[in-house]
């Protein structure tokens, strides 16, 4: 039996801008997603998903041409299918041989937006000896950062070539493992809004009108915030930093920073990944127990404290 492990993922900086060659702030998370290959007997590749508590979907498919046999899930099983000949375009001797079955365990609620998508595309890249990045293009498409993540051992620095003029091959992305252990780092938490954010479709919505031109001067000051993150020794330049990085995204996508949607939380708010949805970044001198109790009223119960699920 072969075994693959990869990392879940938080942007922490560089959302949306990071698909413009801004340089971003990424941290592996200590939840992550398992994938094992025996061999079988059967007639059937077979395809085994498992979320946290309980099964997530199966489906059997024909070794050959990859066609779907049976499902309980068409819808996942058809993306599945799709991320498998993708593989077979990479590495067209893949699935020679011996017929085989898949199990995937998820750590973390597949609608939390931790890269489900992203720890299933790594741990079938190492499996199949493909190139993770080229897999994600023909796949989901995003920055790969989460690509990254998947087997980082810490925070990582993550760019990409914001141009890359046809027919240059895709360069490889700059992925620096960086030195990021906050001093303040009990008075950081992740909240969970209830609402998964479609990443595939927020990039398209925001490639679609951004400017790289006009892009320019917040994609440079998104690079610099990244720079200093590390650097900070308090809570309030933390803070301000983050306030500062809210201003620009929510400038060059048209949306509302989260902390208008709190006005009596006492600290500072930032979104991380797709606006709207997924989790966010709370730095305050709260506790633990006044955060957690101040988003419980607010109908929100998942919470993290950095120390609990981020990697370092």
């Amino acid at each position: 039996m072969s075994l693959y492990q990869s990392h879940g993922k938080f942007l922490l900086t560089g959302e949306y801008l990071v698909l413009k060659g801004a340089l971003a702030l990424a941290l592996p998370l200590k939840l992550g997603q398992t994938l094992s290959i025996e061999t079988c007997h059967g007639a059937s590749l077979q395809w085994d998903a498992y979320k946290p508590d309980d099964p997530w979907f199966s489906v059997s498919l024909n070794p050959e041409n990859l066609d779907i046999i049976d499902s309980d899930d068409q819808s996942k099983a058809e993306k599945l299918r799709q991320i498998l000949q993708a593989v077979k375009q990479l590495n067209p001797n893949a699935f020679e041989g011996n017929n085989l079955i898949f199990t995937t365990h998820l750590d973390f609620d597949p609608n939390w937006g931790f890269g489900s998508s992203s720890t299933l595309i790594a741990n079938i890249a190492r499996w199949a000896d493909v190139n993770p990045y080229e897999l994600l293009k023909l796949t989901f498409g995003g920055s790969g950062y989460d690509i990254a993540c998947a087997t980082a051992e810490g925070p990582i620095y993550y760019q990409v070539k914001a141009e890359v003029p046809e027919p240059v091959e895709e360069p490889t992305p700059l992925v620096e493992p960086i030195d990021f252990n906050p001093l303040f780092d009990d008075h950081l938490f992740f909240i969970y809004q209830g609402q998964k954010q479609s990443s595939s479709k927020e990039i398209k919505a925001f490639l679609a009108k951004a400017n790289p031109v006009d892009l320019q001067k917040d994609i440079e000051a998104v690079s610099e915030i990244s720079r200093a993150v590390p650097k900070c020794e308090t809570l309030d330049e933390f803070a301000m930093l983050m306030q500062c990085h809210e201003r620009i995204i929510s400038r060059c996508i048209g949306q509302e920073p989260v902390q208008k949607h709190f006005p009596d939380f006492e600290g500072v708010l930032k979104s991380l990944g797709a606006w709207g949805g997924d989790f966010i970044l709370a730095a305050t001198e709260w506790t633990e127990n006044q955060v957690r109790e101040y988003f419980k009223g607010k109908g929100l119960e998942v919470v993290f404290g950095y120390k609990e699920i981020v990697l370092n």
